[in-house]
């Protein structure tokens, strides 16, 4: 993204700043809010996000057909009027699978993807070393792998995510680990191109200290502007100016989950009237009570 600061123009690399994961906007029977998506885009492409991921948890990948993925992705293409970056979530426990869904996809205005670590099988190092391999093997664009221990139920150690970080087409890894020594050990001794994106909102800026590129956020799809003005303080190494504006986002950030991800951020977004809080079962919409807490701390810290 292009930003003017003084006379001097700067151009962030790919992949660098922020990405909301962008949520499914859905109307009451359960389709998909296609003028809600719409919406969506404008809304966090003029609050200066610098890419966008798609079909990602906060997306409900896990309740979207592969019909309505490729709709979703299509539809996402075709509004991208600023042609941002996109990464695409392409990822399962299934290696064959996934591999095949790979083979399956039309790559064309994809930049990578985004993979999240084998859950529920809990596989060890040396097949999530396996697993990520293959997927890189037989990928067409890069891939940023994505370790998130509360969803899987295993931690990728520094030391395996290094080891993947030289296979060729694996280019990052977005963490969520939340745990912010195993951050610097893989900056320590990653390669010099591999991104570290944090994968939590109010991590984000300590791990830019640590060496990280950005985030792949949840917020940022409410508070484009405000997040992303506070990462790109960071990226700038305008700390002071992105720990005040992170102080903003601490109240809010624990409600975004506590009935569920992306049941908190999509209140906000009714809230805000860009789209219903509309989500699929398992799923449910978020009670009054979490709407009326969220009310009074978007209100109070000024999102």
């Amino acid at each position: 993204m292009l930003e003017s600061r003084g006379s001097i123009i700067q151009m962030r690399p790919k992949f660098h700043g922020v990405a909301p994961a962008l949520i499914t906007p859905m109307l009451a029977d359960g389709q998909i809010d296609f003028q809600g998506l719409k919406t969506l885009i404008q809304h966090v492409t003029e609050g200066g996000v610098d890419y966008l991921v798609v079909q990602g948890t906060t997306g409900e990948s896990a309740t979207t057909s592969k019909t309505e993925k490729k709709a979703i992705l299509e539809f996402i293409k075709e509004n991208n009027y600023k042609n941002l970056p996109i990464v695409y979530g392409v990822g399962g426990n299934n290696t064959p699978e996934v591999i095949d869904y790979i083979k399956e996809t039309d790559f064309q205005g994809i930049d990578a993807i985004l993979s999240v670590c084998p859950y529920y099988n809990k596989p060890g190092a040396r097949g999530v070393i396996a697993h990520y391999s293959a997927i890189a093997d037989a990928c067409p664009v890069p891939v940023i792998m994505y370790n998130i221990p509360g969803r899987s139920g295993i931690n990728m150690s520094s030391s395996t995510t290094l080891t993947l970080a030289e296979h060729p087409n694996i280019i990052g890894i977005k963490e969520a680990s939340c745990i912010i020594e195993q951050c610097m050990e893989i900056y320590k001794d990653k390669p010099e191109d591999f991104l570290l994106i944090s994968g939590d909102d109010v991590q984000a800026v300590p791990i830019i200290a640590c060496g990280g590129v950005g985030v792949m956020s949840v917020i940022a799809n409410a508070v484009p502007a405000k997040f992303t003005t506070m990462i790109h303080a960071a990226l700038d190494g305008d700390f002071l100016k992105a720990r005040n504006i992170l102080g903003d986002f601490l109240a809010i950030d624990p409600l975004l989950y506590e009935e569920g991800n992306p049941v908190g951020v999509k209140k906000i977004m009714e809230i805000k009237n860009l789209c219903s809080s509309d989500v699929r079962m398992p799923l449910m919409k978020a009670s009054d009570e979490l709407g009326e807490r969220m009310q009074t701390i978007l209100a109070k810290d000024n999102l």
